[in-house]
């Protein structure tokens, strides 16, 4: 069962029916809007979509994360049996505390990529985890994406890398469109450069016979065209500009997460 329909609740799902690790009239997606309830009616034909949650051996937790409290709080004992959380700074200590008893919980900091099965998912474990449970997690992510199973305490920090990532990445793909523009060449032609570049410079990476050092030594010829460049980003301190953004991001992660949960 998912809790939660929006765009993250979706991408699950669709991941999950499409490795048929679930069969469609065994899984619920639960909605309290009902426009977007009427709609997943229509997108998940077969499958059971909700208004509330109904039994189940294992519950998928996708609301925003000012919500978790509350929900968890009207969760019954037979929501519990299993949970995974996909909740941004909702730890595995506070819902373990807002379920009650001793509930298995799994705290997964999936990134948006998911949404066309291509997401980089991270999964840390609650107190009362089993082996079989973390596998019933690792299987459900690995529909929709590449899965790593790490500690708790590094959550903040692969929410700065990976989870915020896409947008670093965006931002870069926007500011070569824009330069690309202001030095001559179309929009559409702009994007559609850039947005090939970024692609298959993923692919290469994730190819992984090579380090990204390596990858850049090849195609930077010493007194050529992509040493000019890089030399620029070089000057503009691009390395310390990540390094900020990510300190910056893992720092608010841990923020929000002391903001959801005094104890």
């Amino acid at each position: 069962m998912i809790i939660g329909g929006g765009k993250m609740g979706q991408a699950l799902a669709r991941g999950i029916l499409s490795a048929n690790a679930v069969r469609p009239e065994s899984l619920g997606i639960v909605e309290v809007f009902e426009p977007l309830r009427l709609q997943l009616a229509k997108d998940f034909t077969g499958s059971q979509i909700l208004a509330s949650p109904q039994a189940s051996q294992s519950t998928i937790i996708a609301v925003k994360p000012d919500s978790v409290e509350k929900l968890a709080g009207s969760m019954e004992s037979d929501h519990k049996r299993r949970v995974l959380s996909i909740a941004v700074g909702v730890s595995t200590a506070a819902l373990e505390v807002w379920l009650g008893g001793r509930p298995p919980v799994i705290r997964a900091m999936p990134n948006t990529p998911v949404m066309l099965g291509l997401g980089m998912t991270a999964l840390c474990s609650g107190r009362y985890v089993s082996a079989e449970d973390i596998q019933w997690a690792k299987t459900l992510m690995a529909a929709v994406g590449k899965v790593v199973v790490v500690k708790e305490a590094q959550i903040d920090a692969i929410t700065a890398v990976s989870g915020s990532g896409p947008a670093y990445i965006f931002l870069v793909a926007e500011a070569m469109i824009e330069s690309a523009v202001s030095e001559g060449l179309g929009w559409d032609l702009a994007r559609e450069l850039v947005t090939q570049t970024i692609y298959g410079a993923g692919a290469m990476l994730a190819e992984g016979s090579q380090s990204a050092t390596v990858l850049r030594q090849n195609v930077t010829s010493p007194g050529g065209t992509t040493a000019a460049g890089v030399g620029a980003l070089e000057e503009a301190a691009l390395r310390a500009a990540f390094a900020r953004a990510i300190a910056e991001a893992k720092e608010r992660s841990a923020d929000i997460t002391a903001e959801l949960f005094k104890h």
